[in-house]
């Protein structure tokens, strides 16, 4: 049996893809909060109403980041206990630093 018949072809595609899409859902999570500020200020006629929604959608595209962020300190702290990348020094599992 040949090695490149069990490795994944799409994961590393699909990695990427993920990565690039951080951009592309910060642009639509604002644009979604304008398009609420924009309803809730057509619907009610109440003009600080915008501002709440591009508040939300500012928020929301935090959050992105949070999560994209999170997501890759998981990854640096696996290859950081990998012992072909810590280069011989030892990881401790505790988080005490004092």
């Amino acid at each position: 049996m040949n090695n490149d018949e069990h490795t994944p072809r799409i994961k590393p595609i699909i990695e990427g893809a993920e990565t690039l899409s951080l951009g592309v859902s910060m642009v639509v999570a604002i644009l979604i909060g304008v398009a609420i500020g924009l309803g809730l200020k057509k619907v009610t006629g109440i003009g600080w109403l915008l501002w709440i929604g591009v508040a939300i959608g500012i928020a929301a595209a935090l959050l992105n980041i949070y999560k994209a962020y999170s997501k890759q300190y998981k990854v640096f702290e696996a290859l950081a206990k990998d012992p072909r990348y810590n280069m011989g020094k030892q990881v401790n599992d505790d988080d005490d630093e004092d």
